[in-house]
């Protein structure tokens, strides 16, 4: 049987992804979120227009998104109710974000050099997909709240183990990506670990983890 509950977030689950992209300084920003899905070689990306990372991808036009495994839930996580915004929003700041000028450091992770575009890379991430903005899209209704990027991947770097031998295709056994719902993380189909984004977005979880 159906019910009707009335959903407050529609939000099934996406691959996460980090987002590293260039401040106006020329700072590294790095990003997670888990509203993306592709299609050949584009993407089309899901930000909310008071993040930093929108900011960076209209004014600079680029972006390395970095797929995290499972395994780097941590790093993830500890880049959960920050921002690179000097000034946290009073919405925001009541759901527990502060402002981060090095994420990178926060979540100890490495900088990386791209090819093609200035952003850089996560060198621990397994897959990372350099970048360019085609075009930007108001989005959300009655009054556009976020933005919706279509970006063409211009460079693909993954893991030699990673890839199925002789070919161009990744190993979908081998590879296990980090997965959100609702505000959860999920890898090989289990929880795997608290999200202290959930706790900031009021979102009831119970705490299960069937990781060994």
């Amino acid at each position: 049987m159906h019910v009707v509950p009335g959903l407050k977030v529609l939000y099934f689950g996406t691959p996460v992804v980090l987002i590293s992209s260039l401040n106006e300084d020329g700072t590294a920003n790095l990003a997670p979120m888990s509203s993306a899905w592709w299609l050949g070689q584009s993407c089309m990306l899901g930000l909310g227009n008071g993040a930093q990372t929108t900011a960076n991808l209209l004014r600079e036009g680029e972006c390395v998104l970095n797929l995290p495994s499972s395994a780097m839930v941590d790093a993830v996580d500890r880049l959960a109710l920050t921002t690179g915004k000097a000034v946290v929003s009073d919405h925001k700041a009541k759901q527990g974000y502060r402002h981060e000028p090095d994420k990178f450091s926060v979540a100890r992770l490495t900088e990386q050099a791209s090819d093609l575009v200035r952003a850089p890379r996560v060198a621990e991430c397994p897959i990372q997909l350099e970048c360019r903005v085609v075009s930007a899209h108001p989005f959300g209704s009655p009054s556009p709240s976020a933005t919706a990027f279509q970006v063409e991947v211009v460079r693909a770097h993954v893991e030699e183990e990673l890839v199925l031998p002789g070919t161009h295709y990744v190993d979908p056994l081998g590879w296990d990506p980090l997965i959100m719902k609702f505000c959860e993380f999920f890898g090989g189909g289990h929880t795997i670990h608290p999200s202290r984004l959930a706790e900031g977005w009021n979102m009831p979880h119970l705490h299960r983890s069937t990781a060994g």
